[in-house]
């Protein structure tokens, strides 16, 4: 298995994440990209536990993940079944599993002090955590995508779907985008990625 993980993962956090993976019984499964999350944790009932990860030629996503669900696992077995999924247990057990990995030799330094202050109080997604999401982007393959918050207002983009939305406002933490086809509006995450189309 280290050596499928070794594809995925950076190097030196592959013998760290083997014995994660060994000592909590995780069956790991890497699928096809999904939009809405990039993993994702359940307990089966014959006790089993699945996690699926993204495929991702980003490393430092992957592991970023990886240890996210492992820490679902862990804090609901520690705790109980009835913590919130991203409640204050699941984000201790998440720092505490996460520690290990904050060096040099598993991340890059222009990734490392933003890392350590992701995890002072990380969130539901390291997507939204603006900051670390782009500089997380730069290690991801060369594509066409931008995040809603670097577009310009009055632009118009495309999502996954098709929808072609235009940005028109800033709510609080969100962004009001007007769908072209239906004049509805809707709220996006800062770190949405979607395809900027020629104005």
């Amino acid at each position: 298995m280290s050596d499928t993980l070794l594809k995925y993962l950076p190097e030196h956090s592959v013998p760290l994440c083997f014995e994660l993976i060994k000592a909590n019984h995780v069956h790991l499964k890497i699928v096809n990209e999904r939009v809405t999350r990039h993993g994702d944790y359940r307990r089966e009932r014959d006790g089993s536990h699945i996690i699926t990860v993204n495929f991702s030629q980003n490393k430092y996503r992957f592991l970023i993940t990886l240890i996210h669900e492992i820490a679902h696992l862990v804090a609901f077995e520690k705790f109980g079944r009835n913590i919130k999924p991203h409640g204050d247990e699941w984000k201790l057990t998440f720092q505490r599993l996460m520690v290990p990995f904050i060096r040099p030799e598993i991340f890059p330094n222009q990734l490392l002090p933003l890392i350590a202050r992701h995890f002072r109080n990380p969130k539901a997604s390291s997507d939204t955590d603006a900051t670390l999401a782009l500089a997380l982007k730069q290690f991801d393959p060369e594509n066409d995508k931008h995040y809603v918050f670097e577009i310009p207002y009055g632009s118009t983009f495309r999502i996954h779907n098709g929808k072609i939305f235009k940005k028109i406002a800033q709510r609080t933490k969100r962004y009001e985008c007007l769908e072209i086809s239906s004049g509805k509006t809707y709220l996006f995450n800062p770190n949405a990625e979607v395809e900027l189309l020629p104005s």
